[in-house]
């Protein structure tokens, strides 16, 4: 045998290295859908599988996400909420779009449970000095529902926000934190870092100075002008 020969035998494990790590790609481009396979059997009365087995044959790669949506309500009688799940879970699963991605950009969602009342909480963020000691970014609230949300653009990362406050006990309460229309996935972890941060600042101590703003008279940031 030459050294030539040995040279080329010696070289052929690369190739099937190089042809594992293609597959690696291709698999991490692609997500999971998002939803048990029980779970939307029992509200569709099919399983993802079968899911795609059908848009597949549809043609439904090629088409728009507002175009899937349509064809699974027309087509297959699905409610508005569970057309847009199932999309969403089909064009995930496919590669056609990533995790965190809707059809208006990208979102992030963190939350937190805390053991204080349900107005209290809403207080914390609606009072502008006690919202200054964990958020310092000014903001201008377009939607406000005591106890329940509030809603601002935010001009840092683009987008808008929605905090939503859900009671879940007496003393206890959750505060979520959703930031759509992100541009990137970079910006969806990015973003939630801060909010993650932003609710941890927020904790006890703005707590205690929502309680004594109030007891001082302390003016929230949706109460009229005096």
């Amino acid at each position: 045998m030459t050294a030539k020969t040995k040279a080329k035998k010696k070289a052929a494990p690369k190739k099937k290295a190089a042809k594992k790590v293609t597959t690696k790609k291709a698999a991490a481009s692609k997500a999971s859908p998002g939803m048990s396979d029980a779970a939307v059997k029992a509200k569709t009365g099919k399983t993802w599988a079968e899911w795609f087995a059908a848009l597949d044959k549809a043609g439904a790669k090629a088409m728009s996400h507002k175009e899937i949506t349509k064809l699974l309500s027309t087509r297959h009688k699905l409610a508005d909420w569970w057309s847009q799940m199932v999309t969403v879970g089909y064009e995930r699963a496919k590669g056609l779009r990533a995790l965190h991605q809707t059809a208006s950009g990208f979102n992030a969602s963190v939350s937190r449970t805390l053991a204080t009342g349900l107005d209290q909480l809403f207080e914390a963020w609606d009072e502008t000095r006690t919202r200054a000691s964990f958020l310092k970014e000014a903001i201008a609230v377009t939607t406000r529902n005591p106890g329940k949300n509030m809603r601002f653009a935010w001009d840092k990362d683009g987008g808008k926000v929605e905090v939503r406050f859900t009671a879940k006990g007496p003393e206890k309460a959750q505060i979520t934190i959703d930031h759509m229309g992100l541009a990137s996935g970079a910006a969806v972890k990015r973003v939630k870092a801060f909010w993650a941060d932003t609710l941890e600042k927020m904790g006890e101590t703005a707590l205690k100075t929502s309680k004594r703003v109030r007891e001082s008279g302390g003016r929230g940031s949706g109460d009229p002008e005096k």
